[in-house]
């Protein structure tokens, strides 16, 4: 769309955080002192409240290709249908620097090992049918169609399916990285690695932004907003809406960018139209993949006259804020 060094808005953007609707409303707190005006815009944390400016901004040129498994989209229909009469099967659709995003099929009274990531959460989607997950700590929960699931680091999970139909799901887990197992499993083998026993101490939990079960298709049928059930420093789950829409945006906005970093959406609600550079406007459809690879200008809204839509935006380095770069004649964050 531009190349490098086109003029751009730089916005901080670090997600307010508010609280569950599982968490109860505080009890109402005295009004505090009236705040002066911010002196020192530089010394703040993280945010996206700051005063708008213009900077200069590194994009690659030609832009980062997709390589390997990554593409722009990848179509649930695609997927099942090249996994026709197969009982039981997985599909590799991401791998960043920072995500291993899988589909994957369990075929009736299968049970996968029990296993836990050191230091990084293991989280996805149901797309049809029923499993049972168990997590260290938690009481075992079935969750079907619509069900979104946190498994906090260093928790072991366990997955079994439930009923006589096969269960598909979508899951991300650190890249890179090789499972641990409890004692009681016999660990897979793995090339280049070998299992030893040892001991932890270390402990994994949940907070008011991170719970371990959360029904998605509820969420959409409501009028909630806001709510989050994955948020840490390393990784963000945000459940965006899209509102309801007659027609796209106009053409000349295409939303923003970041550097060195891939923005990544499963559809787990309604249907997603996202404007991508160098690729042009995807379709999505629920239980799609969509991929915006690093630097590349996106924008993702319901698709028009399908109603509202929710994404399953997976995107690192939360917590700490990142950066959107918008351009210079569109209002930042409006898309």
């Amino acid at each position: 769309m531009k190349s490098l060094n086109t003029w751009i808005t730089l916005a901080m953007v670090f997600a307010a955080a508010p609280a569950l609707a599982q968490t109860p409303a505080p009890a109402a707190a005295a009004a505090a002192p009236a705040r002066g005006p911010q002196t020192n815009w530089w010394s703040q944390a993280g945010g996206e409240n700051g005063p708008e400016r213009i900077v200069w901004a590194a994009q690659k040129t030609p832009e980062t290709p997709y390589t390997g498994v990554n593409k722009p989209i990848w179509h649930i229909a695609d997927i099942l249908k090249s996994h026709q009469g197969q009982a039981r099967w997985e599909e590799k659709v991401v791998l960043t620097r920072d995500f291993d995003g899988r589909y994957v099929q369990m075929a009736p009274g299968d049970k996968a090992k029990c296993m836990f990531y050191a230091d990084d959460r293991v989280f996805g989607w149901v797309y049809s049918g029923a499993v049972k997950m168990t997590i260290d700590g938690q009481e075992p929960k079935v969750l079907s169609k619509g069900w979104a699931f946190n498994v906090a680091p260093r928790l072991s999970y366990c997955m079994e399916t439930v009923g006589t139909e096969p269960v598909v799901y979508y899951r991300n887990t650190p890249a890179g990285q090789v499972p641990s197992y409890p004692e009681s499993e016999t660990p897979t083998p793995i090339p280049g690695y070998k299992y030893l026993k040892t001991k932890i101490t270390s402990t994994g939990g949940y907070d008011s932004f991170n719970v371990p079960f959360f029904n998605v298709t509820e969420y959409g049928d409501s009028k909630r907003t806001g709510e989050r059930f994955l948020y840490d420093g390393h990784t963000s789950s945000n459940l965006n809406i899209g509102m309801t829409l007659t027609e796209l945006p106009p053409a000349t906005n295409w939303g923003h960018w970041h550097a060195n970093m891939v923005e990544l959406w499963v559809n787990v609600y309604g249907n997603v139209c996202a404007l991508i550079s160098g690729v042009g406007l995807v379709h999505g459809e629920l239980g799609d993949v969509i991929n915006a690879n690093e630097e590349r200008w996106h924008r993702a809204t319901s698709c028009p006259n399908t109603g509202k839509s929710i994404r399953m935006a997976m995107t690192p380095r939360s917590k700490e804020g990142q950066v959107h770069y918008y351009q210079v004649d569109q209002r930042p964050g409006g898309q």
